[in-house]
């Protein structure tokens, strides 16, 4: 047991929060920079958890060893090809990539893609060559910070807490608590992001907002991305992304010479052509200067190993996108802090195929998957081991020591990767602590941006083509109480009040890949031609479709038009 008592969330959050573990009690780090003294309720909500106790092999306890000996027999059993390896983000500290070096080495498919911010981050990519937020201070030092498609502060509550008394804009089809906490918000239409981006873009033209001093030296097509914003009629723009332009004026004289921070929300690029729409919006920000600048900038789901040298080796000879993975193509599945079920699109599918193959989940929790699981294995939790949280938020890190003895009954991420890769006589991994201080203690230095290719076209297909007026666009939203499918799940649908329908009908909603009745909720905080219905809950996955975006091979959750069926 180490002296240190700190502890960090492991939950997958932009805070990456840090806690004191003092008289068996988790208590706010005062020092740690984005803690300061106070915990979410997410971190609340963690700390309830009833964690997994004992191993469970065809829905009986057995003990910790006979588990692992259940495991490796099966893997020598099985050709390491039709084995799956699938990582979720259950816990996502570094020492949670261990069990990627056994599965290398074995030669398992790996799963690739993402059902997260991986279709944003390769738009980031594609214009600056990496993804990397800028440094904290940058975003206390501005003057304006526009949430764009994130509901910043839900998500982030700690770096929130840090900036509240900014102006704020918020940019988003829902009236959200960070909406609401604004001095404008643009309740666009979804998948329109990049049209707004280019009417910014056009608005900062005529109003002389162009800062090219301060990207011409490193960038390249600006002229040809001024030119594709000013090539469509003005009054074009109200009727496909449903704002007004007077809401664009007010917008352009709230940022005109002020210090601006965009907060980049996973909304935006939840389409199959997602990485362009993100590419447009990063344009329209280098186009008004808020890069390499000492306040201001654009933040998203930053690569948060930038900089590091992993500790695993994670080469995957074979692979399968997340969005169509035939579970049942595969003689044992081994699923590591992962919900699949509910998790990633076309959950009838999901749920067909694993049950026509030999499941393994390894996590602290019992959930929706486990059901499928014909055996379970208990990972040793937060607080009974050594681990570092790098966050994606912002590029301070949280510590994490282990502060309790662990259960005999349960096996860490390391332990067993080590036993595993004894088992088959491959290359042990680096002696734990070596792992653990490298992380701790390196520290990379934020790069700036010495490139960046404007984005001069786009093909995007837009959803207001093809909807009816009787028809509804899907929103997947985080919710304040829950974290994707942890903790309390809401599992009702969200209308305008305004719609046709009553509050707790029950209605069978329908898109072109599948279908699922929820309850109605009424809401005022709804645009009217949407639906709400909150990332984790059960049924969402079964209306969303196992096609992957053209780039990152990634999920594609709000690219369906939503219809109704009366229950």
């Amino acid at each position: 047991m180490n002296s240190n008592n700190t502890v960090a969330c492991p939950l997958d959050c932009f805070d990456a929060c840090e806690a004191n573990y003092i008289d068996e009690k988790c208590k706010p780090s005062r020092e740690h920079l984005i803690t300061n003294g106070k915990l979410c309720v997410k971190f609340a909500q963690l700390l309830k958890e009833h964690n997994l106790k004992s191993s469970i092999y065809e829905r009986r306890d057995i003990e910790l060893t006979d588990a692992l000996e259940i495991l490796s027999n099966k893997l020598e059993q099985n050709n390491a090809s039709k084995v799956l390896y699938y990582k979720g983000s259950g816990n996502i500290g570094v020492m949670q990539g261990a069990p990627k070096e056994f599965f290398s080495q074995y030669g398992a498919t790996f799963v690739q893609g993402g059902i997260c911010d991986e279709i944003g981050d390769a738009g980031l990519t594609q214009g600056r060559g990496h993804n990397v937020n800028p440094p904290l201070q940058n975003l206390i030092d501005a003057e304006v910070i526009i949430s764009w498609g994130r509901n910043f502060s839900v998500t982030s509550p700690h770096m929130y807490a840090k900036v509240k008394e900014k102006t704020f804009i918020t940019i988003d089809p829902i009236a959200t608590d960070m909406a609401k906490k604004s001095d404008l918000h643009i309740q666009l239409n979804p998948k329109t992001d990049h049209e707004l981006a280019l009417l910014l873009t056009r608005f900062a033209y005529m109003d002389d907002m162009n800062d090219a001093e301060s990207y011409v030296e490193y960038s390249s097509g600006a002229e040809e991305f001024e030119d594709f914003a000013k090539s469509r009629p003005l009054v074009s723009y109200e009727s496909t992304i449903g704002v007004h332009l007077s809401q664009i004026i007010k917008f352009m004289d709230m940022i005109k010479d002020k210090k601006v921070a965009i907060m980049l929300g996973l909304g935006v690029q939840k389409y199959f052509e997602g990485a362009q729409i993100i590419r447009a919006i990063d344009s329209f920000a280098t186009y008004i200067g808020l890069h390499n600048k000492k306040a201001g900038g654009v933040w998203y789901l930053s690569d948060a190993s930038y900089g590091y040298e992993s500790q695993f080796k994670t080469e995957a000879t074979k692979s399968v996108d997340v969005t169509n993975i035939d579970f049942s193509a595969y003689e044992l599945v081994f699923i590591q802090g992962a919900n699949p079920v509910v998790s990633i699109p076309n959950s009838l599918n999901v749920i067909d195929g694993l049950k026509n193959t030999f499941v393994v989940y390894f996590g602290t929790t019992y959930n929706d998957t486990c059901a499928y699981a014909n055996l379970i294995i208990p990972s040793a939790d937060f607080l009974t081991k050594r681990d570092v949280r790098l966050s994606y938020g912002h590029e301070n890190k949280a510590i994490s020591y282990a502060v309790k003895q662990k259960n005999e009954n349960c096996i860490s991420e390391y332990e067993l990767s080590n036993h595993l890769l004894k088992k088959f006589n491959y290359e042990i991994l680096k002696p734990e602590l070596e792992i653990f201080e490298y992380y701790k203690n390196t520290q990379p230095k934020l790069p700036k941006i010495k490139s960046f290719e404007f984005i001069e076209e786009l093909e995007i297909e837009a959803l207001y083509e093809d909807k009816e007026d009787d028809q509804y666009y899907l929103i997947t939203g985080k919710r304040k109480n829950s974290l994707n499918s942890q903790f309390k799940i809401d599992n009702c649908a969200y209308f305008h009040s305004s719609s046709p329908f009553n509050e707790a009908d029950e209605l069978i909603l329908c898109t072109d890949y599948g279908k699922a009745k929820f309850t109605v909720k009424l809401s005022d905080d709804i645009k009217e031609n949407c639906i709400l219905i909150h990332a984790g809950a059960k049924n969402v996955n079964y209306l969303t479709p196992n096609v992957s975006d053209e780039v990152a091979s990634s999920a594609i959750f709000q690219d369906v038009i939503v219809s109704i069926e009366l229950s």
